[in-house]
């Protein structure tokens, strides 16, 4: 996780900087309509990512304290990804995003 200083002043800065690229925006948007999800799941749902940016970008994720990682002592061992209550506060921002690319879409 970030601490203050290593955050920019800018509010709009450091939501970029935790959500702001494509794959992490994707990660999300899967566990806000889907709340718990798996490795292959994300792989699935989004084709174009690449084992190596999904892992990165969930343990950014999961540093950076917007998902949970669960870990089930199974065999094979089984891994689900859910939002923290802090990353459940982006539902707004997603959503917003949502509707502006369809009205942006459809005009």
């Amino acid at each position: 996780m970030l601490t203050r200083e290593e955050l920019p002043e800018c509010p709009v800065a450091t939501t970029v900087q935790l959500i702001g690229n494509k794959w992490k925006l994707l990660i999300l948007r899967n566990l806000i309509y889907n709340e718990k999800q798996r490795f292959s799941d994300f792989l699935k749902t989004i084709p174009a990512i690449s084992k190596k940016v999904l892992t990165d970008d969930l343990r950014a994720l999961e540093d950076d304290g917007l998902i949970n990682r669960e870990v089930f002592a199974e065999v094979p061992p089984r891994v689900e990804y859910s939002l923290t209550e802090l990353g459940k506060t982006l539902k707004p921002v997603l959503y917003a995003m949502y509707n502006w690319g369809a009205d942006y879409k459809n005009n």
